[in-house]
């Protein structure tokens, strides 16, 4: 059977990264009902999808990322227009999905990634909408790091060095406490400083999972790395905003995002109880910067912190 599918990959090397796209794709459209129901208590799993008016989608309507081009972002059912955010998130799960397929040293750490992937697009999507994480993606992920650390030691290995279980271990469990520690004591100097809550502990949590998956490198990386990414991201929604004449954004209408709007409060699904009127979530920028790291940079900071390191001991 080995033998079988290295010889598929040597003869057809587009059919496992089109497999790993069209298979981030689907999950991509399970994400887009747990991103709209789960902040509002709903179960996932049941009822179906459904349009606004009530009616269920049939399953040849649903196909990831086809569906809305075939239909044009309108429901067949009523005419109703559906938001550009569902094909947008079934591609850019696909997408990612086939960049962990692609950079991954192994199948076992490829599908802890794709987990990994997974909940961090939910966590951003809901964090948008609503100002909140909910735990089960945040702790959640913090949980299922050090876990899947301890039997898939690629999750901690870098250009080539391999870890064994153990070693894997403790490096999620280090990362996920120094990640954690590090954005708490910047939220209370922040909080200090400017007299009103700088983050919230949703983000903290949310620090946990990505250092229990990425390590204490990643982690760190991830919060300066986000940081600049949500700068740049909210500096170019401030200048679209200006040119456009006109906000942008809100929740996309489908599958009761109505009832979603009007269920959803601040505080709901862990996160915070009180959101200071301006905030901006910070979720979505560590997110995209532990994907950044985990996907493209972490040879990069690897050798930098290597680099420090070898100053520091050679001077003392």
């Amino acid at each position: 059977m080995k033998e079988a599918l290295l010889t598929m990959a040597r003869t057809m090397p587009w059919y496992f990264p089109t497999v790993a796209f069209i298979f981030g794709a689907c999950i991509g459209s399970f994400l887009n009902v747990c991103i709209y129901r789960i902040p509002a208590g709903k179960s996932v799993t049941r009822p179906g999808s459904r349009c606004v008016c009530g009616k269920a989608i049939a399953w040849y309507d649903n196909i990831p990322i086809l569906g809305w081009f075939i239909l044009r972002g309108r429901a067949r059912c009523c005419g109703q227009a559906f938001s550009f955010r569902y094909p947008a998130v079934e591609i850019l799960t696909g997408a990612l999905f086939l960049a962990c397929w692609l950079r991954a040293p192994d199948l076992p750490t490829a599908l802890a990634w794709m987990l990994f992937t997974s909940m961090l697009i939910c966590a951003t999507f809901i964090d948008l909408d609503t100002m909140t994480i909910p735990d089960r993606f945040s702790v959640g992920g913090f949980v299922a790091g050090i876990v899947l650390s301890a039997f898939i030691p690629g999750l901690h290995s870098v250009d080539g060095l391999r870890l064994t279980g153990f070693e894997s271990l403790l490096s999620s469990i280090q990362g996920a406490f120094i990640g954690t520690a590090l954005i708490y004591w910047i939220m209370i100097v922040a909080e200090i400083a400017l007299r009103r809550p700088a983050m919230g502990e949703g983000d903290v949590k949310l620090m946990g999972a990505i250092g229990a998956f990425c390590g204490w490198q990643g982690a760190v990386f991830a919060l300066f790395g986000g940081a600049v990414l949500g700068t740049v991201a909210v500096v170019s929604w401030g200048l679209t905003k200006l040119i456009l004449g006109k906000g942008l954004g809100g929740l996309p209408p489908g599958d009761n995002a109505e009832e979603l709007a009007k269920a959803v409060l601040p505080g709901a699904a862990g996160g915070d109880d009180d959101v200071p009127e301006g905030a901006m979530p910070f979720g979505p920028a560590l997110a995209g910067g532990a994907l950044l790291y985990m996907l493209l940079a972490s040879g990069y900071v690897s050798d930098y912190f290597s680099q420090i390191s070898w100053l520091f001991l050679r001077n003392r």
